[in-house]
């Protein structure tokens, strides 16, 4: 909280455009996602012939080049191209996304992802960012588009909680947390690090391990950028089993991050809600007072509720906090489900299983 609150917000100025842009997006049977991402990529506020798409097509069997035709014909100053990812490790997305880099014209690498839409001053806003500040990777925020639904509310103020721990990292120094869906950096400092090599055997974490890398030679020089004019929104899963694979590959990445203070972060979480199942258990066998868990669950409601309501407000999202109380019922379970998840199950992304 303390971090979130130091974290300045950034109110970027009308300057002339001087940095160029590769967009890459990786996808694999995403028809249904790409009109969305690639209309709003039609509607970016930047000079078309500083910026160039590239579209990373992982073995799609959907019929994904009609959306990608269509926008050739309506953007003919748009640069864009379709390239097709060869697999080769267990980590296709990350060889995706270096396929297009070896591609790449420009010095500025932004990722994000097909079932994602990007706001129409997304390049002029990061352009101003890195106008002002001399930095080798840029994390902005992302956020869910969602409907008045229970499920969607439940992920919605779980991702809050990441998202405000995210910002929340930066405004202390300690980072350990990016998301991949709006994220950038420059191809210099992606070869300096050698890329995702040390990391491929991992399905995901192109954007965590990238960043603990580029940390660790450029400790100064990845920085978050803070403004409601660049999130990048994104859809939730649609069900809960989606739900608990989506949840069981992020707890399997930072299970493998070196980056000890994220450790310690995602152990406290951990041990915090184990904790208070561990007192409900003991409560209904009458171990002990229900006045105990009562009280440890009040502190833990009331802490939890400043960060999301922060986190809440800055995504203009405060409408999710109504389903806030019951969540917090439910969230110590499912949270410790998924962490013993990630130690004994495998999980299925895109189409694809994989395994522990």
């Amino acid at each position: 909280m303390r971090g979130f609150n130091r974290l300045p917000e950034f109110f970027p100025e009308k300057t002339t455009s001087q940095n160029n842009f590769t967009i890459i997006v990786p996808f694999r049977n995403e028809a249904k996602n790409l009109s969305t991402l690639l209309n709003s990529f039609s509607q970016l506020n930047y000079p078309p012939d500083m910026f160039e798409i590239i579209m990373v097509n992982d073995d799609s069997s959907d019929d994904f080049k009609v959306n990608i035709d269509q926008f050739i014909v309506e953007n003919a100053g748009v640069q864009i191209e379709v390239i097709q990812n060869k697999r080769k490790s267990f980590s296709p997305k990350k060889e995706a996304i270096e396929s297009a880099i070896l591609k790449a014209q420009f010095d500025w690498i932004i990722t994000t992802d097909a079932d994602c839409e990007v706001p129409n001053n997304w390049l002029n806003n990061l352009d101003s960012f890195l106008q002002k500040n001399n930095v080798k990777m840029v994390v902005s925020p992302v956020a869910y588009s969602i409907e008045n639904k229970f499920l969607l509310h439940f992920q919605n103020l779980d991702f809050l909680s990441l998202q405000g721990t995210t910002m929340g990292s930066f405004g202390i120094n300690r980072p350990f947390m990016c998301n991949g869906a709006n994220l950038c950096y420059a191809k210099q400092a992606f070869k300096t690090v050698n890329g995702f090599e040390g990391n491929d055997h991992i399905a995901s974490g192109d954007d965590i391990f990238l960043m603990e890398k580029l940390l660790k030679v450029f400790p100064n020089e990845v920085m978050y950028l803070k403004s409601f004019g660049s999130i990048v929104n994104t859809k939730p899963q649609s069900n809960l089993r989606f739900l608990i694979h989506q949840r069981i590959r992020w707890a399997a990445k930072m299970g493998s991050t070196k980056n000890i203070f994220g450790k310690l972060v995602g152990l406290t979480v951990f041990v915090t809600n184990f904790y208070l199942v561990l007192l409900l258990a003991l409560a209904l066998l009458q171990k002990i007072s229900w006045q105990y868990i009562g009280l440890f669950y009040l502190v833990k409601l009331n802490i939890d509720f400043v960060l999301l309501f922060k986190t809440a407000s800055f995504f203009k999202q405060q409408h999710s906090m109504r389903s806030y109380l019951i969540s917090s019922f439910i969230y110590p379970f499912f949270s410790v489900y998924i962490a013993f998840a990630s130690f004994f199950k495998g999980y299925q992304w895109k189409g694809r299983a994989f395994k522990k």
